[in-house]
């Protein structure tokens, strides 16, 4: 089994979070990551 090179950095509250800002509250994608200050790329991965 392959494991990444770098563990994540963002805890899976956050990332629970973000889902729930994409599925729940409708946002955007390109909303999202830039209240984030990350990369839309970065949220479909």
């Amino acid at each position: 089994m392959d494991f990444p090179q770098n563990p994540s950095k963002y805890s899976a509250e956050f990332k629970n979070e973000t889902i729930k800002q994409l599925t729940e509250r409708r946002y955007r994608v390109s909303e999202v990551a830039e209240n984030l200050g990350i990369t839309r790329e970065l949220l479909y991965q």
